[in-house]
């Protein structure tokens, strides 16, 4: 799989479907983690080298969101295109129900992540969810053990970023699952409690937009996007 290096994040330029495909691949071939970061995870790794590293020692890369795409293009190493963590997710469900693979929520509070299975086994017939639980455990061990119990092949870990990507990285692999995914707030929306953008706008790459209608108090997390684009710029200037 090609890679886009973005300032040091290391992406692979895939196709959502194409994304699909190689998180099911890997399924059954050791313990995998799955990192779906934006331009504002980008940001801060460009100051946390051990963020930075995670990324790039994951086994799919995937650019989460549209300051991510332009930034690739402005460097000349463009992706394919946005593969958002929870198209991808609804791409591995809708590949693996009626088989025999398994699922494992994690995250968010009490009661969304069983309110997220209740829909989407109306929405995807056959898929198996052999377990979930909310985000406010504090017992890292313990929560492992609970999900290694079930026996799940898949795990949508849902504690926000990067403390889910962190905590993939040192509890996956006591959980017995192959494919960890960090999702942040997928399942208030598989759960329907809080809405996604209208589709035109996600075609539009305006998703980020109306998150910030949505969540005004999110502005000073959104402004990193324009600096990010600005120290590509700069990157891109610089030759380097």
């Amino acid at each position: 799989m090609m890679k886009a290096d973005v300032m040091g994040a290391k992406f692979h330029s895939l196709t959502l479907s194409e994304a699909v495909n190689a998180g099911v691949s890997l399924i059954g071939t050791g313990c995998h983690r799955v990192v779906t970061p934006n331009s504002e995870i980008v940001y801060e790794a460009l100051k946390n080298p051990e963020l930075m590293e995670l990324i790039n020692t994951s086994s799919l890369v995937l650019p989460d969101g549209i300051g991510v795409v332009y930034a690739s293009k402005i460097l000349g190493c463009p992706v394919k295109q946005k593969v958002a963590g929870i198209d991808f997710a609804q791409g591995l469900m809708e590949a693996l129900a009626g088989t025999d693979k398994t699922f494992y929520f994690l995250g968010s509070k009490p009661g969304v992540a069983d309110g997220a299975k209740e829909k989407l086994l109306e929405k995807y017939p056959g898929l198996n969810i052999v377990g979930t639980a909310d985000g406010y455990f504090k017992d890292d061990a313990a929560a492992a053990e609970k999900i290694r119990q079930t026996g799940a092949d898949v795990v949508f870990v849902c504690l926000g970023a990067p403390k889910q990507e962190f905590w993939i990285k040192n509890h996956g692999e006591a959980t017995g699952a192959s494919l960890l995914i960090g999702l942040g707030g997928c399942l208030d929306v598989f759960s329907g409690n809080v809405n996604r953008a209208p589709d035109i706008m996600i075609k539009l790459g305006l998703e980020w937009l109306y998150r910030l209608y949505k969540e005004p108090k999110r502005i000073g997390r959104m402004c990193r996007l324009p600096l990010f684009l600005f120290k590509a710029v700069g990157t891109r200037l610089r030759g380097k």
